[in-house]
Formats: C-alpha cells, sequence, structure tokens
C-alpha cells in the first residue's frame, strides 16, 4: 500500500477529505504522516483524532529554506513515504525539495492554473471579473503553481458572490478532485508527457468527472 506524507499550514479541511477517503477505502492508501510548518494548525487536531502521526516543523526556526527542507525530507524519509501531499501548505518549495521527491509531489490551489497563481487566488479571480473559476490539482515543479495539471473543476461566479462565498464553492470541489487525483496517483495512473497529464483508462472516470464539472459534453471530453 503505497503511503502519503501530508503537508500542511491551517485548518486542514482538505486533509479531512483525504482522511474520510483513506478511511472509506476509496484511496488505497496509507496516510503515513502529517506535518505541519504552523504549531497551532488545526489539521493537526484532525490527525491526532484518527491516530495519525504528526510533527511540527517550524519554518521559523530554520537560518534557510534549504536547511527546513533538510528537515521535512528527514521526517518524510523516515516514514517512507511515496509521495507528498500539499493540502493547504503555504510556503514555496525550492528546486532542493522538489528534485527529491520529483513527479511525486501534489498540490491544489484554488483557481483555474495558469490564471490566478500565488496566494488569494479566489480574491485575484473575483477581482478581475471572471464569470468562471475553479480549482486545479498539479503536479509540483520548480516553477510556483506551473506544473502539469492533472483534474480541474469548475465554478461560476455568481452575480451575488462575495469573495468569501466563492471561496466557500471552491473549496467544496477541492473537496472533490483532490480525492479523485490521489486516487489516480497512488493507483499509478497518471502519466505525465511533458507538461500533459494523461489519465489511464479515462473513459473509466468520465462519469467522475462530468459530475465535478457539469460544463463538460459527455461526447466531449
Amino acid at each position: 500500500m503505497k503511503k502519503l506524507g501530508i503537508l500542511i499550514s491551517g485548518s486542514g479541511t482538505n486533509l479531512q477529505a483525504i482522511i474520510d477517503n483513506v478511511e472509506s477505502k476509496y484511496i488505497p492508501a496509507e496516510i503515513s504522516v502529517v506535518i505541519s510548518n504552523n504549531p497551532n494548525a488545526y489539521g493537526l487536531i484532525r490527525a491526532k483524532n484518527k491516530n495519525i502521526p504528526t510533527a511540527v516543523i517550524n519554518h521559523r526556526e530554520y537560518s534557510s529554506r534549504e536547511d527546513f527542507e533538510k528537515k521535512l525530507i528527514e521526517v518524510l524519509d523516515s516514514y517512507n513515504i511515496d509521495f507528498v501531499i500539499l493540502a493547504g501548505f503555504m510556503r514555496i518549495l525550492t528546486k532542493f525539495f522538489i528534485n527529491h521527491y520529483k513527479n511525486r509531489i501534489l498540490n491544489i490551489h484554488p483557481a483555474l492554473l495558469p490564471s490566478f497563481p500565488g496566494v488569494d487566488a479566489q480574491k485575484q479571480a473575483f477581482d478581475y471579473g471572471v464569470k468562471f473559476s475553479g480549482c486545479t490539482v498539479h503536479f509540483v515543479t520548480e516553477e510556483v503553481d506551473h506544473g502539469p495539471i492533472v483534474i480541474q473543476a469548475v465554478v461560476p461566479v455568481l452575480q451575488n458572490d462575495t469573495v468569501e462565498s466563492l471561496r466557500k464553492r471552491i473549496l467544496e470541489k477541492e473537496h472533490i478532485i483532490f480525492p479523485l487525483a490521489i486516487k489516480m496517483l497512488v493507483e499509478n495512473r497518471l502519466i505525465i508527457r511533458g507538461n500533459k497529464v494523461i489519465w489511464d483508462s479515462e473513459i473509466e472516470n468520465l462519469k467522475d468527472i462530468y459530475i465535478i464539472n457539469p460544463y463538460i459534453s459527455k461526447n466531449g471530453y
């Protein structure tokens, strides 16, 4: 069974979605450790409530990003993890860390990449006046929020939306597509070709994708 190391910084709602889908066997993997750079992250409590090992590696206690990442790697490797999952981890990772787990790091971003990378993506999209936003699961590369895209979910921006209401509806989609992407990853059904991700047996997952994004034509995927 594949082993996941999950990195968090905050409340951990995506972590909870992953935990629930691992418990239900939808994701055939084990969460070996949850690591937070924030000692007050509520996600740590979510993990402890399920008896999942946790660790706090506070980036403020390290003089350089590389020293911080060396400690991350030390802990992750001690659990023999297969994949690193960034579930609301608010630190930019360097080439040093990314190369150590090349093509084995997944992140979720609350916008339709390549539009609106970086922080506060929901507000960026809202302020720009887009009619559709959403979220993206992608592999992590050295260029922030530019790695190969695994899956996206679309969320319409409504006339009466606020940044917070849009953020909430995007988050609901995150809790659907992130577990699906992780499931495909641990089942070795994602193939990276250049900057594109090819799904093995895509037709089998068409129903799941259509539910996530009802704007996709059933005959057009």
